[in-house]
């Protein structure tokens, strides 16, 4: 043979058997078949090129390493236990019970790398049953209509006691409890839209609901108290006679709940008139959501023991335990309150030298030390409930207020909505809301079907509130001004005031992401890591070795065989498998899914192999690594929301803008981890073998951005999203309600659009004599370019409009907002017309002449703004006459019936006459009210008018 015919075979016996290595790990061949199969392809490739056992040697050495099984322990897995188990930090009991509580869900699936579609499309999606829709209908909907925030947060700083009243007496305390104790039994996705609802009208009212349902002991009564604990409190705890809070946080411990220093010692005390073995209580609690109205305490304490009266004499501390105590117990003492920004009853609980007998620990005696287990359990689940459908609420107000807002305001001669620097802005809080909403749904739907999904939730909780932050705060930045004057016309300034409060509560941010998710995901998550843990930290050292031996191979298949995966998938795609209701559009989502769910579970594996313990202490990859399962977590939630939904145009680009922003978010947090991981030699193996390509993922374009930034001022057919949210909230068109007021500006602009354009175009043409709106309003009816009807829905939509846009003026004390005057409504716009309109109307050639100069010196026609006068967003340059032509609506196909709209009045004289009579035969009553107008311009801020006294 040929030199180079012998290099060609070499070659190609190196290929087949490094082919052979990857089918091994890529179809997870087990230890005893995949071992055979290498030692035989190392042997045929000798025979083809004797120089390919270069590799072939080492690849039937460690088969066989793997086959026989006492040397297989000699030289790796008792090396690797002594190593790791050294490596492993100290462990307290409260980690190892966070650690071990919950259970696993979807998150599993995708931390795994080999998310199974079938699974996930087999499971229920969350509805809501007749009782429940009813509810929300009809006791929600009142309870709404009840709540004035302003009043509350302003004046009141509490609920009225007609809310209070009908919250206890309609069940909103014990949505949770059983029906056979009295309660409504609701399912998460119901208690999820309950809470949404009541928060888009009050986040007092609806973190006062909240907390019985989540933060209060009903949810640890149900699962773990005994049946006269539960006889005794669940039924008033359903029907409002009971109000229960819950303590934990107190002065030094927060975040670290293990190191409360609240204490229940053993010993013997009088209760009831007799002598019986209880605790001596030792408590102090601060930040205790409904302390200061609560009847019944959840506590939070550390049980010890230190005779052994409990029975065991080697056994003196039991560790967190969890008890119930009547708020009007002897040394119990609540009622003063905090002040978090937001008034929901809040403060604290504490009391010295408490005795309360063994009876009052949540399942008696049987749960001492069990508490935190109980907790972390319990509450999670109420985390990814409560919170979430707060930061939901407030997301979904933000796209109805703010849209609306943005369609409805006007600078430049057109609505700021059209901005693109706003549309930046307003397609983030559209893709976000639509994130918050699928969200909503999966997670909801993982508790409806039961179990306790710890790592879930905790996304739920951080991923929700900080997304709602990103809106609230975009939202400001568009409403400028208006969201900042506080007062009873403001929609958005309280929810902003509010978002410390969700970012804190029921798990700070903070520690949520560094070390929560990530943390946990990896003990319920991973296949095998939590095992092994145990057996690390086993005292049986001999029985622990040999198990770890197979759990360890076992982990290592998987490594093995997730980076099989990411590396076929750097180079072909990964995998094509997808639930049976993909689609076109959804398809492709899917396939990145499977791809980089392999890539997160071969980069979790490396760090978790090479930090080991030192991971709990590197907070900011532990971050990262939270972000990406997180947010394919977020991806496949949109994707099943999507694929429930109209599936619509409109719905599709919201889709995808949000898909996009999380598949960059995910492609960020895998570079940054790796260029800030310690080993700087594996982290470049491991993005080599994940990313070959590099960046898979660019920022979402321009275009996507002004496509959803365009539909969130859009409504109806148009806009189906915006349609929904509409049921999902308390929805009101009321002007004389905060958020009503700006939704009824929009909907009337929607009625009145065509028209209201044209006579705009025109007017910002100069085609119009006069100074005011009022002038050009009725020149453009005198010289029958709209009709006396189209003349008087000009004039009250511009009235709507203004009112919307007014922000509210107090007393120099700032106590009382006080009335604001609108010159713009047909009773008041007579008042703004000029003598010059009169003149006009007589001399119409003059007038034309002098108008005309008018315009020309006011600047009416500079176009150095960059946009056209006729109010669309394009340079003038790029206007043709055609396209002029096009844009004009036509006015007999307006959509409009005045009957049907109740807002609108039947005028008895024409504008014409109103006005031709208040100017030509009224002069002198008109020089009054000037007169009058005139005193009373140093007593409005945002207008020159005032009205008649």
């Amino acid at each position: 043979m040929t030199p180079l015919t012998l290099v060609g075979f070499f070659i190609l016996a190196i290929l087949l058997q490094l082919f052979a290595l990857l089918l091994v790990f890529l179809y997870g061949l087990s230890r005893t078949v995949g071992a055979i199969f290498l030692i035989v392809i190392a042997v045929v490739s000798a025979f083809i090129a004797p120089w390919s056992l270069l590799l072939g040697v080492p690849m039937i050495i460690g088969s066989l390493l793997v086959l026989i099984a006492p040397l297989r322990q000699a030289v790796i897995s008792k090396p690797a236990y002594k190593m790791l188990a050294g490596a492993m930090p100290s462990m307290s009991d409260t980690e190892r019970e966070a650690l071990d509580a919950g259970t696993s869900w979807w998150e599993k699936e995708l931390f795994m790398g080999a998310p199974d579609w079938n699974k996930f499309a087999n499971y229920q999606y969350p509805t809501l049953s007749e009782k429940e829709q009813s509810f929300i209908d009809n006791e929600v909907e009142i309870l709404c209509s009840m709540l004035d925030e302003w009043q509350i947060h302003h004046h009141d700083k509490d609920l009225s006691p007609q809310a209070w009243q009908y919250i206890k007496d309609n069940g909103f305390l014990g949505l949770i409890i059983p029906e056979s104790y009295g309660g409504r039994e609701f399912t998460p996705y119901a208690q999820s839209r309950i809470m949404s609802k009541i928060a888009s009208r009050s986040l007092t009212a609806a973190v006062t609901c909240m907390v019985p349902n989540s933060l209060g002991p009903g949810e640890l009564l149900m699962h773990y108290g005994t049946e006269a604990q539960k006889q005794r409190w669940l039924p008033g705890l359903a029907k409002g006679t009971e109000i229960p809070c819950f303590g934990l946080t107190g002065p030094e411990a927060g975040s670290d709940a293990g190191a409360i220093p609240d204490t229940g010692v053993v010993c013997y005390g009088m209760y009831e008139g007799r002598e019986v073995l209880g605790l001596n209580m030792n408590f102090s609690k601060r930040w205790i959501t409904l302390a200061p109205v609560a009847t019944v305490v959840g506590l939070a304490f550390k049980l010890h023991d230190p005779d052994g009266l409990l029975g065991d004499k080697n056994k003196t501390d039991y560790g967190i335990t969890c008890a119930l105590i009547p708020a009007n117990y002897e040394g119990v003492h609540t009622g003063e309150r905090h002040n978090p920004g937001s008034p929901f009853m809040n403060g604290t609980v504490v009391g010295k030298d408490v005795f309360i007998p063994l009876d009052f620990i949540i399942g008696g005696i049987e749960n001492a030390g069990r508490g935190w287990r109980m907790l972390m359990e319990c509450l999670a689940v109420g985390r990814g409930i409560s919170l979430p459908a707060l930061s939901t609420s407030a997301g979904e107000m933000s796209y109805l207020t703010v849209g609306a807002f943005a369609k409805v305001r006007e600078q430049f001669k057109i609505s700021v909505g059209k901005f693109e620097g706003v549309q930046d802005a307003s397609s983030n809080i559209a893709s976000n809301t639509y994130m918050l909403e699928s969200f909503r749904h999966l997670v909801t739907c993982g508790l409806n079907e039961g179990g306790t999904p710890s790592v879930m939730t905790a996304m739920a909780k951080y991923y929700a509130t900080e997304t709602m932050r990103k809106i609230v705060n975009d939202g400001m930045d568009i409403v400028g001004g208006r969201a900042i004057q506080l007062g009873p016309r403001n929609f958005l300034a309280l929810p902003y005031q509010a978002i410390p409060v969700s970012i804190t509560v029921e798990g700070a941010n903070i520690l949520t992401r560094s070390l929560m998710i990530f943390g946990q995901g990896a003990m319920r998550c991973h296949p095998y890591l939590f095992e092994e843990l145990q057996l690390l930290q086993s005292e049986d050292k001999r029985s622990a070795q040999h198990k770890f031996d197979d759990m360890f191979f076992k982990h290592l298949g998987y490594t093995f065989n997730r980076g099989a995966r990411s590396f076929v998938a750097g180079y072909f795609g990964g995998s094509s498998k997808a639930p049976k209701f993909a689609d076109s559009f959804s398809r492709p989502y899917y396939k990145k899914i499977n791809r980089l769910s392999a890539n997160f579970a071969l980069t979790a594996d490396m760090a978790l192999g090479l930090l080991a313990g030192d991971l709990k202490r590197k907070e900011m990859l532990s971050g990262r690594l939270a972000d990406i399962h997180a947010h394919l977590f977020i991806m496949t939630a949109i994707l099943r929301y999507y694929a429930h939904g109209t599936q619509s145009k409109a719905e599709q680009l919201h889709a995808r803008l949000a898909l996009d922003n999380a598949l960059y978010t995910i492609q960020e947090a895998f570079f940054e981890l790796y260029a800030n991981f310690p080993n700087r030699m594996a982290a470049g193996l491991v993005k080599f073998v994940c990313f070959p390509g590099g960046a898979f993922a660019s920022k979402p374009s321009d275009a996507l951005k002004r496509e959803v930034g365009e539909l969130m001022m859009l409504d109806g057919e148009q806009n189906p999203f915006r349609e929904q949210l509409k049921s999902l909230v308390y929805y009101t068109t009321d002007p004389d309600n905060n958020t009503g007021r700006i939704e009824n500006a929009f909907q009337m602009l929607r009625h009145i659009e065509p028209l209201w354009h044209s006579f705009k175009k025109a007017e910002n043409k100069g085609e119009f004599a006069g100074l005011t709106f009022e002038d050009h309003v009725l020149t453009a009816l005198k010289d029958g370019v709209i009709t006396e009807h189209e003349s008087e829905q000009l004039i009250e939509y511009n009235a709507v409009r203004f009112d919307a846009l007014l922000t509210d003026v107090f007393d120099e004390h700032l106590n009382h907002a006080l009335p604001r005057y609108n010159p713009h409504t047909l009773e008041n716009a007579a008042q703004n017309l000029t003598p010059y309109v009169l003149e006009a109307i007589e001399n119409p050639a003059q007038a034309a002449s002098e108008q005309s100069d008018y315009i020309e010196d006011s600047g009416d026609q500079n176009s150095a703004h960059g946009y056209q006068q006729d109010g669309e967003v394009k340079p003038v340059s790029e206007q043709t006459q055609l396209e002029e032509q096009v844009d004009q609506a036509d006015f007999n196909e307006a959509d409009f019936n005045e009957a049907n709209d109740p807002r609108l009045r039947d005028a008895e004289l024409t504008l014409e006459q109103r006005m031709a009579k208040n100017h030509a035969r009224h002069q002198a009553s008109l020089e009054q009210a000037n007169k009058q107008t005139e005193a009373a311009q140093s007593d409005s801020s945002d207008n020159p008018h005032r009205p008649n006294k």
